[in-house]
């Protein structure tokens, strides 16, 4: 029994080693391409750089709209984040607390919304982009983003809340305390595991999103970080050093953040799961 089991950990272990390689390997082969010319790159893409070439990065910064996409992706991931914090928690806090018939619709109203695929309602959403003046505009994004996390965020925060003993908040009312005080001041720090998972999910899906930035922000001025790392592939030539160069400076500050969040990101998922 004792070497069957020893058997299947190993057999674990190397699917798991297996896998990792498979995931890590992507990344690795970017940091290695970022610090090569693109001479180097189409000459063995596996090698090694010769040395710290950095040409690629100053080249980047001086001769692409590089610098203002990052600084537009920060905007759009910040903005859309810290939106979503304020205002999905407390969506959840409402339906988890008020459990009628018309919260259950409301509830059942953004599940259905996250069965609806983003190629279903595309064009109609650019249109109602283009009446309310929002196409071409950091905003236009920011809204769509907001709008399209609304349904995993309220599945995920009233999954949490409904782990959370109510009676906490009903000796905060006997003290005198008011229903946003009791919200702001007992709740919201209590969702901190499921802010940070929401966080993490989000913030990664808006700070890499192509599409959105791509069809809704002007083509002739500077747009986010993958749509301009999309730019330096062209039809006959490609700037392979650029790209990685983007692609490694892309993958840095989100790398930082998960690393922070990490702890909280897994705790958070496994708390709404197990509570849902």
């Amino acid at each position: 029994m004792k070497k069957k089991r020893v058997i299947s950990d190993w057999i674990l272990f190397i699917v798991g080693l297996i896998v990792g390689i498979i995931f890590l390997f992507p990344i690795y082969f970017s940091v290695i391409s970022a610090f090569k010319s693109n001479g180097e790159i189409l000459g063995n893409v596996l090698s090694f750089p010769k040395g710290l070439y950095l040409e690629n990065f100053k080249s980047l910064w001086s001769t692409t709209n590089f610098p203002k996409a990052m600084v537009n992706t920060a905007i759009l991931t910040v903005v859309s984040i810290i939106l979503e914090v304020i205002i999905i928690p407390m969506a959840a806090y409402a339906i988890a607390r008020n459990e009628n018939k018309w919260t259950n619709l409301i509830y059942t109203f953004f599940l259905c919304g996250m069965m609806i695929p983003f190629q279903v309602y595309m064009i109609p959403l650019f249109k109602q982009l283009r009446a309310f003046e929002l196409y071409g505009h950091l905003s236009g994004p920011v809204i769509i983003y907001i709008s399209g996390s609304i349904g995993f965020g309220v599945l995920l925060f009233t999954s949490f809340l409904k782990g959370i003993p109510q009676e906490i908040e009903e000796a905060a009312q006997i003290d005198g305390c008011s229903r946003v005080g009791i919200y702001w001041k007992i709740v919201f720090p209590l969702l901190g595991p499921c802010t940070a998972s929401m966080v993490v999910l989000n913030g990664l899906g808006v700070w890499n999103d192509f599409l959105m930035p791509m069809l809704v922000l002007p083509a002739d001025k500077p747009q986010t970080i993958m749509v301009e790392i999309y730019k330096q592939v062209g039809q006959f030539s490609s700037r392979w050093d650029l790209i990685f160069a983007g692609t490694l400076i892309s993958i840095i500050p989100v790398l930082i953040i998960f690393l922070f969040l990490q702890k909280y990101f897994v705790k958070g998922i496994a708390a709404g799961a197990s509570k849902g």
